[in-house]
């Protein structure tokens, strides 16, 4: 099992990870995991912890970590609008079939103020990158 496990261990956390480094060689042939660093995926951040230095390693396995991080994180952010998208499309079809007057009445004027904000946003930064394209 020792010789499967990657070197490091990366706890995700809302704006990163905790990063570990993953020890099998001791005396007790248990898993330690010894936190290293800590991340910050929105800024770069990447700290040393407590009084350790990073070495050439840990730098590129953090590196490397933090753009496939980025890169999933991305996905799920395209991933997720989609599903709106099919929301709004479910909701479309339940507003029309199923609703009844009451179940209206309860979200006809939140549903519309949002949908009204995402309008508003969408049609700005369309009109923002036709002006761009332009120039």
């Amino acid at each position: 099992m020792a010789a499967d496990l990657p070197d490091y261990y990366f706890r995700v956390r809302e704006n990163g990870a905790f990063v570990y480094r993953i020890d099998v060689e001791n005396r007790q042939r248990r898993i330690e995991m010894d936190q290293i660093a800590t991340v910050n995926i929105r800024n770069g951040e990447v700290k040393a912890h407590g009084d350790r230095r990073l070495g050439p390693a840990d730098e590129a396995a953090i590196a490397d970590w933090m753009e496939a991080r980025r890169a999933t994180l991305a996905r799920r952010d395209i991933d997720d609008i989609r599903r709106t998208i099919d929301h709004l499309n479910l909701t479309a079809h339940w507003a029309q079939s199923r609703a009844t007057d009451e179940m209206l009445a309860t979200i006809t004027d939140d549903l519309l103020l949002a949908m009204h904000d995402l309008r508003s946003v969408l049609v700005r930064k369309k009109a923002d990158r036709m002006t761009r394209d332009r120039s």
